[in-house]
């Protein structure tokens, strides 16, 4: 009786806070989301020491705000984490067939729609990678170019669109503007037969895209540079107006994703090769858009948000080669259930309200955004159906004291379940890639408070967490 008693007091005392958290936000800020491309949660020096990379513009970001160390990506990959991200959902609660058109529903809530339902302006720049309409299953065309790309950002909450349909390695490649494509793509580019020069790296690190379709006059080089200075610019417009309305950006650059190509400013100025060069010009990115709030007076009244999409294409030889550990000494990589393929970065700034200096270790994840941003704005209720899998970490970015809690369980992808501090991977036949090297052949369970680089696998030992794990993934897929 004690204990159900201590537990309803719990429950009221977090409802308490967030409600507090609510009420202190009630002045709703201007908000900035920067998505980093591919890069490993070791990268950056605020989350790695030993990093070979330097990042001084996000170590003032980490500096001035706060450091999340237990944030997840919505998956392993592009599509499904940016889904998670802007929806508030498991990535498997969908069927992610970019190629075959939007994988955001028409009625499904996004984050841009939310904010906009709550006087933001919304815009977007940068990589989308969610699909667009397509002229239909009979048609060899990915795109109709004489007629407006729907259900793409701006058919999904945002006003503005300035970017690309996908990651700068998959044709075609140009830009769009809105729905229209800015110039078409009617050249044609051959796949990059550069790989990095002197440098040995595989066929999919490098300078590695594709071949395909291209607009006349598109330079991959010039892509992050060019999101860059939209950025700036969509900042810029909006503090030359008299609107009330605060802003959304949402800044998806495509880098550090192949191909790898750093201008002529960061070519051999990291330790960690035309890969490291190319995460300092993403920092260099992050600082532009710090300036730009600087210099329109933007910055006090705007909550900054930072992290990748998923982990880096780094190996073990890479590792071995360069001495930088693009994932912090988790284990994984891109594509990996291991935790070098999903936990991210995450940094937040907001002067006056985040305590500068600050790390928590309370579990995230990418479809927590939502829930945060709705608690941000004072939407109590978010309707049924929609961004079933957020729960808000604004009372931890508003109290950099508030102890770490238990969060619901987090799927990571169908064979994946985080419940606490424990961690269960199924058995797949797919090979997980990174530390070890090793194709995995039976199930996983790993206490990740004890054993952060997942290197004790208790499958065997904890066969009952197992089979309680196991259920409860069982569950939450059903539903």
């Amino acid at each position: 009786m004690a204990l159900a008693v201590l537990r309803v007091l719990i429950g009221c005392l977090f409802v308490i806070c967030v409600c507090s958290a609510s009420r202190v936000a009630a002045a709703t800020p201007n908000i900035v989301l920067i998505l980093a491309d591919d890069l490993g949660y070791g990268d950056v020096g605020a989350f790695n020491a030993d990093s070979k990379i330097p990042t001084p513009n996000l170590d003032r970001l980490a500096a001035e705000g706060m450091r999340f160390t237990d944030a997840h990506a919505g998956g392993s990959v592009c599509v499904p984490s940016r889904y998670s991200l802007l929806t508030g959902r498991f990535s498997v609660r969908d069927k992610l067939q970019w190629r075959d058109g939007p994988v955001i529903k028409n009625d499904q809530m996004t984050i841009a729609s939310l904010l906009k339902q709550h006087g933001y302006r919304t815009s977007m720049v940068g990589k989308w990678h969610q699909g667009f309409d397509t002229p239909g299953p009979d048609s060899d065309a990915q795109f109709d170019y004489d007629q407006p790309l729907r259900g793409g950002p701006v058919d999904r909450g945002f006003q503005t669109f300035f970017g690309m349909h996908a990651s700068l390695d998959i044709p075609p490649y140009f830009y769009i503007r809105d729905r229209t494509p800015v110039v078409p793509p009617t050249d044609s580019i051959d796949a990059s037969t550069s790989v990095g020069g002197k440098e040995d790296w595989n066929k999919i690190q490098g300078a590695f895209w594709r071949e395909g379709p291209v607009a006349p006059g598109f330079v991959h080089t010039e892509v992050t540079p060019r999101f860059a200075r939209e950025a700036v610019e969509v900042l810029q417009a909006y503090a030359a107006t008299d609107n009330e309305a605060p802003l959304f950006l949402y800044l998806a650059l495509p880098s550090p994703h192949t191909p790898w190509l750093p201008t002529e400013a960061f070519r051999g100025k990291s330790g960690a090769g035309m890969y490291g060069d190319f995460v300092m010009q993403v920092d260099a990115v992050v600082g532009q858009v710090v300036s730009a709030l600087n210099s329109t007076a933007m910055s006090n009244d705007t909550l900054v948000l930072f992290s990748s999409d998923n982990g880096p294409v780094w190996y073990d030889t890479d590792t071995d080669r360069f001495g930088h550990d693009a994932v912090g000494g988790l284990r994984g990589m891109k594509g990996s259930s291991w935790e070098g393929g999903h936990r991210m970065p995450f940094i937040a700034r907001w002067p006056g309200h985040v305590t500068p200096g600050t790390a928590s270790d309370q579990t995230i994840a990418f479809s927590d955004v939502f829930a945060t941003f709705a608690d941000l704005v004072g939407s109590a209720d978010i309707p049924a159906g929609q961004a079933e899998d957020s729960v808000s970490f604004l009372p931890f970015l508003l109290d950099a004291e508030m102890p770490r809690q238990s969060r619901a369980p987090i799927v990571h992808n169908s064979s994946t379940l985080r419940d606490g501090d424990w961690k269960l991977i199924l058995p797949r036949r797919k090979r997980e890639l990174g530390k070890t090297g090793s194709q995995k052949l039976g199930g996983e369970l790993y206490n990740l408070r004890d054993d952060p680089n997942e290197e004790k696998n208790l499958f065997e030992s904890e066969s009952e967490r197992v089979e309680r794990m196991q259920k409860k993934l069982a569950s939450i897929l059903a539903s």
